[in-house]
């Protein structure tokens, strides 16, 4: 059996965005190919099987390079022709309930998940990662950054459901407490360690990569990527000493936590080896830049410029850039190039349809969500049909 469940323990997309995928053949529920298969060498063959690999779970979280990494591994269970197990109504689980560490070392999650799944994760250096938290989810709070940490604690009240993310956001999603020190937070780091095998470290996105691609038996082309969720450049602020000095003053958790997992991952890689890792990623480098001249025909495009099928979700308050891919490919390579530069909300949308035979379900009317979600994050409700019907992907 293969698993993999992407928790989103947060405000926005796939809050709690879980996929559970079952390695389990169901020829009566995947249409058959039209065109004959490449030969399982090919990067470009979505159905080659795999043998061997481990359940997984990946504990999403917020712009740290994890839709990118969540891609990968839609992409892997959707060649394994897995069951995706998704919530109940649209992209999201309960909100604001914490999850994370918690839950997963719950009798719950015990019983969902076997004894042999790897956990994994990913973080990002602080003052990055609040930075771009805050121009993706700015609402109530003034738009410039340099007036919010003037007198953030004028701005942010902890009690509000949708400011979870406006103080040490990567603690949140962890599902720990993200607001203050306390004598419990020791307790969580270890249990954070004792819980994940491998804490990505977006810095050294490529040698998280190999570490990964070695827990879960993954070749180099299955470890190929693009860069999902992008920002237009004119939408990313400058952070000048003094701005950095007062984010990290503003987010101690989150710079206590990423140095935490820097630290282990760093001991990760001296163990697999620097020379053996650096030559991996000169070689996943090579193998990733080969796969982009295939697929890729214009990066940073902006969303006007995009049709609906690749067209990453917009918000208010910043540019979204995505991908064209090439033409004259292949049905293999279109399909596989396809999926490659797919957004999250577009591949969510497929896999569900792909395994349901219908769209996904909208919340019901006797449903609340909070305002602050709706306000910023339409993609809650974006189930419409004609998604689905611009996701019919040929393999």
């Amino acid at each position: 059996m293969f698993v993999i469940v992407c928790f989103y323990s947060s405000l926005v997309i796939s809050l709690f965005n879980s996929v559970t995928i079952e390695r389990k053949r169901r020829s009566d529920t995947h249409p058959s190919d039209d065109h004959q298969a490449p030969k399982d060498g090919s990067p470009y063959n979505m159905m080659k099987p795999r043998t061997q690999t481990p359940p997984v779970v990946f504990l999403k979280t917020h712009k740290t390079g994890s839709s990118t990494v969540q891609n990968l591994l839609f992409r892997m269970g959707e060649r394994d022709r897995a069951t995706f197990a998704f919530p109940h109504h649209s992209y999201q689980f309960s909100y604001p309930e914490k999850y994370g560490a918690v839950i997963l070392h719950s009798p719950y999650s015990q019983k969902v998940m076997p004894e042999n799944a790897v956990y994994i994760t990913i973080l990002r250096e602080p003052l990055r990662t609040f930075e771009s938290v805050f121009s993706y989810y700015t609402s109530t709070v003034p738009s410039a950054l340099s007036l919010f940490l003037e007198s953030p604690d004028a701005f942010w009240d902890p009690k509000e459901p949708g400011n979870c993310l406006g103080r040490n956001p990567m603690s949140f999603d962890l599902g720990i407490d993200s607001q203050q020190w306390n004598t419990t937070w020791r307790t969580d780091l270890s249990l954070l360690e004792e819980t994940f095998q491998l804490v990505m470290i977006a810095e050294h996105f490529d040698e998280s990569l190999i570490l990964l691609g070695s827990l879960l038996d993954l070749n180099m082309e299955e470890l190929a990527y693009v860069r999902l969720n992008t920002r237009s450049l004119q939408d990313v602020t400058h952070l000048d000493d003094d701005t950095k000095d007062q984010i990290s003053a503003w987010n101690t958790l989150d710079v206590l936590l990423y140095d935490f997992f820097l630290q282990i991952f760093l001991e990760k890689v001296e163990k697999y080896g620097l020379e053996r890792l650096n030559s991996e990623v000169a070689l996943l480098r090579a193998t990733t830049n080969r796969i982009r001249r295939k697929c890729v025909a214009r990066s940073g495009v902006y969303p006007e410029e995009l049709e609906d099928l690749v067209r990453p979700w917009q918000t208010d308050t910043v540019t979204i850039l995505g991908y064209q891919i090439q033409k004259n490919l292949t049905k293999p390579e279109q399909a596989f190039c396809t999926r490659l530069v797919l957004p999250e909300l577009q591949y969510h949308a497929h896999l569900y349809f792909q395994q349901y035979g219908r769209d996904m379900r909208a919340v019901p009317t006797d449903v609340s969500y909070f305002g602050f979600m709706l306000v910023l994050k339409g993609d809650i409700c974006w189930i419409k049909t004609s998604h689905r019907k611009t996701l019919s992907l040929e393999r």
